[in-house]
């Protein structure tokens, strides 16, 4: 096994248990094997408060409880295919061993951004513990006081947040138009808000083009001051080794893996981040980096090689990330990535739990369904508490294939301390059903003002009280929901009535009175909250 972290070594201890009296050998490059790459940043804050805390399972108790032949800080430098064969590197000396079964997990390595006068300036990487070595000593020793991280994906904002807790003032630098960019823009805003609101400073759609410590100099012209760079792009596949031995890339130079995870090369298979895998929504191509299709990878691999009947089926790109007081989830494919393709995207929101027991948060749900299929493609929410919950749910729905509408039918625990009777799943396929059936026409709230410009008539339909106190949209007509019953004569029926509330459920509620009318009405998906989070409000 070349690689003794998620994949490697999850790889190496089921196939110990079904395989006692095979010799396994696990080489890895750095010092340490199991350890937990994603618990590095919150270490950085003290979060996380003991180093030791980071080892999963000591090296000693691999070998004491697995009979694994272990050889740490030993770099594997070429794979001779033809003669089974493995050279290394340990202290400098070389040495070769022979193997039936060859499993590479190399896992992926950090982009380094070329960057003029980075030299100049301490700047780091965060892949592994030796790396964390480095950035504790130099917070110990020089204690900084500005640091910017280039990068606003998920491992850029936890190493962001946890820098912050640690008293020392960040800048994020985001190359794209937003952070987090698995995100849809609108989704994506609420991270940015929250950043803010803590106090970190974000350039979006801007980059470092000179570094000359201790300033920092943007393409937008801002010059920053900083006493040490993170440097969190993104990560590619370790598939150096696999090139120089003839190993097929793909993606990316991912290597690419059949549905037994075998390369093209004879009784040589990879696993983890280094390789391709079918995306379980689209069938396409892609790169999934992260820890949890890596161990169920190694454990795959395991079965397959002690002849179970297992296969690779691919994986969703699940994921989540906290930032301070919010958490983001994710599954399955985003608009951007379904872009060309036919999708319906909804917008819910609701509380964790009941809104009478106290300590009830918000949680806005985004979900991407098929209008042909009812296939949930994809989904992104954001709360306080209860996100992970909801995203879990949604992704074991789209593994399971259930239609968007079969939401309704989930019967999930419900107490008012943990949800509610309703919960907001079963209120994205109550309304996924209402589009289907043609209950509800929706305009995006992306295209308002376009509807606006085009004298559409436009309706508030919040009580006055609620609308004085978050603002409404510029140029429209306020209908108190309760009072619309006496008051809808007055509404024009020769435009197109577009209606709102502050999550969709009261504009419904006035969509559905007004067309009993007889007027041509549609309900703004994603209400007024989405609008103004897109006006940045």
């Amino acid at each position: 096994v070349i690689g003794g972290v998620a994949g490697g070594m999850s790889f190496a201890t089921r196939y110990r248990r079904l395989n006692m009296d095979d010799h396994i050998i696990v080489f890895e490059k750095g010092p340490y094997v199991s350890f937990a790459n994603c618990g590095l940043p919150y270490f950085m804050s003290g979060e996380i408060t003991s180093r030791s805390r980071l080892m999963v399972v000591k090296e000693k108790d691999l070998v004491a409880r697995f009979r694994l032949d272990i050889r740490s800080s030993t770099e594997v430098i070429s794979i001779d295919a033809d003669a089974q064969t493995v050279t290394f590197v340990k202290d400098g000396v070389e040495g070769t061993v022979h193997y039936d079964e060859l499993v590479l997990s190399p896992g992926a390595k950090p982009i380094i951004p070329v960057i003029e006068g980075i030299h100049t300036i301490p700047h780091f990487e965060l892949r592994n513990i030796p790396h964390l070595d480095k950035i504790m000593a130099l917070i110990k020793d020089k204690d900084p006081k500005r640091v910017v991280v280039v990068g606003g994906g998920y491992i850029g904002l936890e190493v962001a947040e946890n820098l912050h807790k640690r008293g020392i003032h960040v800048s994020i630098i985001e190359k794209g138009k937003a952070i987090l960019p698995v995100f849809d823009e609108e989704m994506a805003y609420f991270a940015h808000q929250e950043l803010v609101k803590q106090g970190l400073a974000i350039y979006q759609d801007d980059e470092i083009v000179k570094v000359a410590a201790p300033y920092v100099y943007l393409r937008s012209g801002k010059v920053l001051e900083a006493d040490f760079v993170m440097l969190a792009v993104g990560v590619l596949p370790e598939s150096t080794l696999a090139k120089k031995t003839g190993m097929t890339l793909g993606l990316r130079e991912g290597i690419l893996v059949d549905h037994r995870y075998q390369t093209n090369l004879p009784h040589i298979y990879a696993i983890g981040d280094a390789i391709v895998v079918k995306h379980t929504v689209s069938g396409l191509d892609s790169l999934v980096p992260l820890a949890s299709p890596a161990n169920r990878q190694g454990r795959q691999l395991a079965d397959i090689l002690s002849g179970l009947s297992v296969t690779n089926k691919g994986s969703l790109g699940t994921a989540i990330v906290r930032l301070f007081d919010l958490t983001f989830a994710s599954t399955g494919l985003n608009e951007k990535q379904l872009a060309g393709t036919s999708f319906q995207a909804i917008h819910v929101n609701a509380y964790d739990h009941v809104a009478y027991y106290p300590g009830a948060t918000k949680i806005d749900l985004k979900v991407i369904y098929d209008p042909k299929t009812e296939m949930i493609l994809g989904a992104q929410a954001v709360g306080a508490k209860g996100v992970d919950k909801r995203i879990d749910i949604l992704s074991v729905a789209i593994k399971a294939k259930m239609k968007v509408t079969d939401l309704q039918e989930l019967e999930l625990t419900y107490s008012p301390p943990f949800g509610a009777a309703k919960d907001i799943v079963n209120i994205a396929g109550y309304v996924a059903q209402n589009h289907l059936l043609g209950l509800t026409k929706s305009i995006s709230y992306k295209m308002v003002d376009a509807f606006k410009d085009n004298e559409a008539y436009l309706i508030d339909v919040r009580p006055i009280m609620e609308r004085m106190a978050y603002g409404h949209i510029e140029g429209d007509h306020h209908h108190d929901l309760d009072e619309l019953y006496q008051s809808y004569s007055s509404i024009p029926k020769d435009k197109k009535i577009i209606v709102y509330c502050d999550s969709g459920s009261r504009g419904y509620n006035a969509e559905r009175l007004l067309r009993s009318k007889g007027y041509d009405v549609y309900n703004i998906e994603g209400a007024y909250a989405m609008y103004a989070t897109l006006k940045g409000k």
